[in-house]
């Protein structure tokens, strides 16, 4: 599981990446006030929104590709290591609270297990085997997507996920930090998010996990929405499973249809609590079961099972 590689060659290698370049005119940083610091700071972070920018054709083309899988039936994946990994498994947590999918329709691997969520794993991120059996316990499809996440592009779990997805025929992305990156390169779909050195040197969970956390929230948030689990900008497949969450799916209801509260109350009971059949049952003036069946025949698209319900 321990990688092999030669001290100086992979000493040479890190000191190529822009994501690991020395800043000298940082090196006096440690002797600041924190104020400064933080104004540093503060201004290394706005520069990523403008980085991610200068990406969005390509994170955009890697999206259509992965909602037409999705469509189909596929998973996203998210694998990576270290920072990466815990950013991908952060993503894959929050799509079935938000999105109501099920918690194996958007899956996030990390090297070392869940373990290395909260600790290091000696080795795990250079073992590209390891990410080869993490997938094959997934048993991938060609309607799956594996979204290969490293802020360096040369770490060998995230490419063995990525070179094994692809030889399974799933669809690939690979996200990282440096141009010409390997991960980039062995992905179908590269997206190189360049944010430069970090304020500290080497220490790519700042601008480099940041411009990662921003594309990860753009390739969930926008399948889903051409999933059809949004309705306008209302999460209308929201999973009402604590008191907020019941809170807001009566305040989204309210906000699609404009109804009075009792009405709200009738249809969340006529639709089992769920958001999109409730707001159905009231804009198209039918009953929770016939509701239910509308969004199944639109493959849970609203607007479209609200057109066929309009004749």
């Amino acid at each position: 599981m321990t990688s092999t590689s030669n001290p100086r060659d992979l000493r040479a290698e890190l000191e190529a990446l822009t994501t690991e370049a020395f800043r000298p005119e940082l090196a006096e940083i440690d002797q600041l006030p924190t104020l400064d610091i933080a104004r540093l700071m503060n201004g290394e972070d706005a520069a990523v929104p403008t980085a991610v920018a200068q990406r969005l054709p390509e994170i955009a083309a890697a999206i259509d590709a992965i909602a037409e899988r999705m469509g189909r039936g596929g998973r996203l994946v998210y694998a990576g290591a270290g920072t990466a990994g815990r950013l991908g498994v952060l993503d894959a947590s929050e799509c079935p609270p938000t999105f109501n999918t099920d918690p194996d329709q958007v899956v996030g691997l990390i090297a070392g297990g869940p373990e290395a969520m909260v600790t290091s794993v000696e080795g795990a991120e250079d073992s590209a085997a390891l990410a080869r059996a993490d997938l094959d316990a997934l048993r991938l499809t060609p309607a799956d997507t594996v979204v290969g996440i490293s802020a360096s592009g040369r770490t060998p779990y995230a490419i063995g996920a990525v070179e094994h997805a692809r030889a399974q025929g799933a669809l690939t992305v690979g996200l990282s930090c440096n141009p010409g990156s390997a991960l980039a390169a062995a992905a179908e779909h590269g997206i190189e998010i360049v944010v430069g050195p970090e304020l500290l040197t080497g220490s790519t969970r700042l601008k480099a996990g940041t411009a990662q956390k921003l594309v990860l929230n753009m390739l969930s948030t926008i399948t889903m929405i051409r999933l059809g689990k949004t309705y306008g900008n209302l999460m209308v497949d929201v999973r009402a499973s604590n008191d907020k969450l019941r809170a807001r799916s009566r305040r989204i209801v309210a906000l699609a249809t404009g109804a009075a509260d009792a009405d709200i109350e009738r249809a969340l009971t006529e639709a089992g609590g769920e958001v999109k059949t409730a707001i159905l049952v009231l804009l198209a003036e039918v009953d929770g079961p016939t509701a239910t069946r509308l969004l199944s025949e639109a493959d849970g698209h609203l607007r479209a099972a609200l057109k066929t319900a309009g004749g």
